[in-house]
């Protein structure tokens, strides 16, 4: 009997780079996104939004809406994985960019505490859930869109892609800042270092309105999808879930444990580097918890050069993945990362050359962890949970590591009495953690995405039986 019209010998493909870009420009917006509010948390949100605090207090609760976002990201890690492992990947994805893309929008049109008082700070606090609702669901779809329409041999280096994203929507977040503010300059005898009035008042809007442009071009991008094959099979087979979050925590709950703290390094290391590096470095140095003391300007074009790195060692990181195994390549990079925390204050003390080192080498080793796990998270999962059970473990870390993250910092910098080496050493101790997980994890490498499903309603085989089973023993 021929095979029938939706069989997926029929389906059609997506083409190579129809697959790479639309992994690359969702996570490139969102992270856009993300970026240009934790720009603004550190540059006008602590006078705009909480003006009535000092200005740690203020900077602190700046931070503390940052962090919002993250407690929001597992929620919608559930809530777009039920819907993406359900009803198809290509529909979720536009969804989360969509959502993402009107929240932060809405953010450029906010009122400030002067105008409606505490009105704004709740609204503020509303959109930035939002945003954290949106890319809790956008990760995983996006790592899914690459890896599961991959060659096996090529996964992680398609799973650098959506990564991409990240240093991309730095430099294009940040670099738009950098353009309004010098277009938008300090009166004479102010404090170059401060946004100037028109900065404060209309300047920073900008970058949250232009988000809307490039949700349009992602939006276009993405309706061109077609679902992977291996997703097509596992619906066509009748594999797919009526519960898949229930399923991930009955069968592969170690899997999720596992992936949440082979994220953790990462997420730590990435807030520290993109988020307190920006106050740590503005920060003048005569301040009761002095910094660094580089204009806005200076230390952003120094963290712009640090991020080339990170794009360009995260492109490097997927040959080597699918060289050498996920596992075995950031063993190395993990215990790099613990080596880097500890040497904080000998480089920062090396004065400017020592700064650009230590922003390079943190960058380096952000791009080295962040590149492998778009392919490790994945394919610790079969088809049927793949959305729920990775992007689960993707938020759930983000909440230990980079929702925690800010304050952590910003405490132990005023225990050290401006000294970030407390803050080092807390990274340190997250990558310790990561490396212990990393030991205690298996490779994945080898594992075909689309093997081990069994009929839906069987779990206890599903337990026994799956890619993600298989690995975690």
């Amino acid at each position: 009997m021929p095979a029938p019209a939706t069989s997926t010998a029929q389906a059609p493909a997506n083409s190579r780079s129809r697959v790479l870009v639309a992994s690359l420009i969702g996570t490139t917006i969102e992270f856009y996104d993300f970026y240009i509010y934790a720009t603004a948390a550190v540059l006008v949100f602590p006078s705009l939004f909480f003006p009535n605090s000092d200005p740690t207090t203020a900077l602190l609760s700046s931070f503390a809406v940052f962090g919002a976002a993250m407690v929001a990201r597992p929620i919608g890690a559930i809530v777009f994985g039920h819907l993406g492992d359900r009803l198809g990947r290509k529909g979720t994805l536009v969804a989360s960019l969509l959502t993402m893309g009107i929240a932060t929008f809405l953010i450029g049109m906010l009122p400030t505490y002067e105008q409606a008082g505490w009105i704004a700070t709740a609204l503020l606090v509303l959109m930035r859930l939002a945003q954290g609702f949106a890319l809790g669901g956008e990760w995983s779809g996006a790592a899914l869109v690459a890896t599961e329409n991959a060659p096996k041999n090529k996964r992680a280096l398609y799973g650098t892609f959506p990564q991409l994203g990240a240093p991309l929507g730095f430099i294009i977040g940040n670099g738009l800042f950098l353009i309004i503010g010098a277009l938008l300059p300090s009166s004479a005898g102010a404090d170059p270092s401060q946004p100037s009035e028109a900065f404060l008042s209309w300047g920073w809007r900008i970058p949250f309105l232009f988000s809307a442009v490039m949700v349009v071009i992602g939006l276009w991008v993405r309706m061109r999808l077609v679902e992977a094959p291996v997703f097509s099979k596992t619906r066509e087979a009748g594999l797919v879930r009526k519960l898949p979050l229930a399923t991930v925590f009955r069968s592969h709950w170690k899997q999720l444990v596992l992936g949440t703290f082979f994220m953790l390094a990462t997420y730590v290391l990435f807030y520290l580097m993109t988020t307190f590096s920006l106050s740590y470095g503005r920060t003048a140095t005569d301040a009761a918890v002095p910094g660094l003391g580089y204009s806005y300007t200076t230390f952003v074009l120094m963290m712009i050069f640090g991020v080339l790195f990170f794009a360009a060692f995260t492109l490097i990181s997927g040959p080597l993945a699918d060289k050498y195994g996920r596992r075995a390549t950031l063993i190395w990079v993990t215990a790099a990362i613990l080596v880097f925390g500890l040497v904080w204050v000998p480089l920062i003390g090396m004065g400017t050359l020592g700064v650009v080192l230590w922003l390079v080498l943190g960058f380096t080793l952000m791009g080295m962890t962040f590149g492998p796990m778009g392919a490790l998270l994945p394919e610790l999962f079969p088809t049927s949970v793949r959305y729920t059970g990775s992007g689960i473990s993707y938020n759930v870390s983000s909440i230990l590591g980079a929702a925690v993250a800010p304050f952590i910092a910003v405490a132990l910098w005023e225990a050290g009495d401006g000294s970030p080496w407390l803050v080092g050493v807390y990274l340190s101790s997250m990558a310790l953690l990561t490396l212990v997980s990393l030991l205690i994890g298996k490779e994945t490498k080898d594992i075909a995405l689309d093997e081990g499903e069994t009929p839906a309603g069987n779990d206890a085989t599903d337990r026994d039986g799956s890619p993600a089973a298989t690995a975690a023993r």
